[in-house]
């Protein structure tokens, strides 16, 4: 701590009256894991590594595209179809090499939880769906782990800090205490589906990142038990004070929380699709007529080598639908959400076919 050149980089934040050299080095010893790497993760990861957090996770399955730029800024033009954790390692390297980072090139399940979390800290949530923030909250309250939560659609945004020890409460509260029954498919509209302006996840992203930086040097009063609401139109800022909610149901043992089809309970289904793991590809196109098609874009990596397959582009597929109507279809994307979505618009207008998806896509087979 003697370095200079470390004197140097957090000069400003060492002279900071309350918080100094010792706030310093709990940064420096702390462990922070980001799943999701998109709108709000890009602002969280850059100031965690800017500041000094030691050591970072990044968790994220999918690719930078052209749609990212507007909000997701740790990337540029060139980064297109990179990994999002390649592309976040490369710059935030670059920012701070002092940083130990660790990626996780998947779409996070429930193993990769259990796996992982006791590695860190404190875990963020930076996702865009509530499978996902239902899946990581359950492993939080599990495995005793503080939460940062973020949330953003259109002009709006939440923050939340969960499963942080408090004084107001006989147990910490979570994500469940808010919303104990998660919502059917289309009963919130994620990003994707209802927009939102850019700059928007910067700021609750940046403020996600000041919740970490709260919780590991013990400056100011961390949003325990609370949820603030944020209004970029008005700046309006509201924070209401969360309390236990009897309704509230979480599993109680890893054995339990592995059982849980996430997707299903948050009505991620569609009558007629089966989702499948990558290891039942093989045995799906043992069958006859079985077709495993590729609709990811030309450009997006890596390739295909265990299957024989076709590649037929998401931009195009539904042109033939009525081609591929008769066989049987094993649709894989790079995450699984593009081949979900192409199997609901072929039941659609053929609803006799026989579609799989794969799940977590070509990513949860590296």
């Amino acid at each position: 701590m003697n370095d200079p050149q470390f004197q140097e980089r957090y000069h400003r934040q060492l002279i900071l009256q309350g918080f100094g050299l010792e706030a310093q080095q709990k940064l420096a010893r702390a462990s922070v894991l980001v799943i999701g790497a998109g709108g709000l993760g890009c602002p969280i990861l850059q100031y965690l590594a800017a500041t000094g957090v030691g050591h970072i996770g990044i968790a994220d399955a999918d690719i930078v595209s052209l749609s990212n730029l507007p909000r997701q800024i740790l990337f540029t033009t060139a980064n297109i179809g990179q990994f999002k954790t390649t592309a976040a390692n490369e710059t935030l390297k670059a920012l701070n090499p002092t940083v130990n980072i660790t990626v996780y090139p998947a779409y996070f399940t429930q193993r990769h939880c259990i796996d992982y979390f006791h590695q860190y800290d404190i875990i963020v949530d930076a996702t865009d769906n509530f499978a996902s923030r239902y899946l990581i909250n359950d492993a939080c309250v599990l495995m005793q782990k503080p939460l940062v939560f973020g949330a953003v659609s259109q002009f709006e945004g939440q923050i939340a800090v969960f499963n942080n020890p408090s004084l107001s409460a006989k147990r910490p509260l979570n994500y469940r205490d808010i919303f104990p029954i998660p919502p059917q498919a289309g009963d919130v509209l994620n990003c994707a589906e209802a927009g939102v302006l850019g700059i928007l996840p910067g700021i609750i992203g940046t403020m996600q990142a000041m919740e970490v930086v709260k919780l590991i040097t013990g400056i100011g009063q961390p949003l325990t038990d609370q949820l603030l609401t944020y209004n970029a139109l008005s700046h309006q800022m509201i924070t209401i004070k969360l309390h236990p909610n009897a309704q509230m149901k979480i599993p109680e043992t890893v054995e339990a929380y592995m059982q849980i089809q996430y997707d299903w309970l948050c009505g991620n289904r569609v009558a007629g699709i089966t989702q499948i793991e990558p290891y039942q590809i093989a045995e799906i196109l043992s069958a006859k007529n079985a077709r495993l098609i590729d609709i990811r874009e030309p450009h997006e990596l890596p390739e295909i080598q265990q299957f024989p397959y076709i590649s037929i582009p998401f931009s195009i597929i539904k042109d033939l639908f009525n081609e591929l109507q008769h066989h049987k279809l094993l649709l894989i994307c790079q995450t699984g959400t593009r081949s979900l979505q192409a199997a609901t618009m072929m039941l659609q207008q053929f609803p006799n076919t026989k579609v799989y998806s794969v799940k977590g896509g070509v990513n949860a087979m590296l």
